[in-house]
């Protein structure tokens, strides 16, 4: 299953945001999202993966951050979340069984149940949870798709030349030097 997932397609608050919305004495809505989840949609996109976003609200926060992580493919202000998944699939010319949803409320359950593989964070609602192939450690915001990220390149044989490119800069030695509990009694 997880061997041929090329497309993930993520779900904005309560997934790629922590749920919060919070609006500033002006009326602009703020969202967090976690540095962890941008950096690992980085890594997805750069082992030539493909990405998109696809949220029940319009926000130009999310519009933004989507821009900032080079992903274009985004549908923002989405009630009915399957026809557009389907949208998704034909603008990237994948199949569903390709591709993971990542998902925390009631809205998402259409396209995670068409998805090949389903992934709910820590912290969505139950039902959705029940539909998933897979529940994160972490919650939606913080690090949930970082961890669905390294699951899936972690199986595709992937992870290992992500970590490889910094791992091959540590001079020699440093592993030994840095050892915290090496002067311990």
């Amino acid at each position: 299953m997880l061997d041929s997932i090329g497309l993930l397609v993520l779900d904005v608050d309560g997934v790629l945001a922590d749920g919060r919305i919070v609006l500033d004495a002006r009326g602009t809505e703020v969202k967090t999202f976690h540095c962890l989840d941008g950096q690992g949609l980085k890594y997805w996109l750069r082992a030539g993966h493909q990405a998109a976003v696809l949220s029940g609200r319009a926000s130009k926060a999310a519009s933004r951050r989507a821009a900032e992580l080079g992903i274009e493919a985004v549908y923002l202000g989405i009630k009915d979340k399957l026809p557009a998944f389907e949208k998704i699939l034909k603008r990237f010319r994948a199949s569903a069984e390709n591709t993971c949803y990542v998902g925390d409320d009631l809205v998402d359950i259409p396209p995670m149940a068409r998805a090949g593989f389903a992934v709910a964070p820590a912290d969505a609602v139950d039902e959705v949870k029940r539909v998933a192939h897979y529940v994160t450690a972490a919650g939606g915001g913080a690090g949930a798709v970082r961890e669905t990220i390294e699951l899936i390149l972690s199986y595709q044989g992937l992870w290992d030349g992500v970590t490889r490119r910094y791992r091959d800069r540590l001079p020699s030695g440093l592993a030994a030097r840095r050892n915290p509990w090496r002067d311990r009694p």
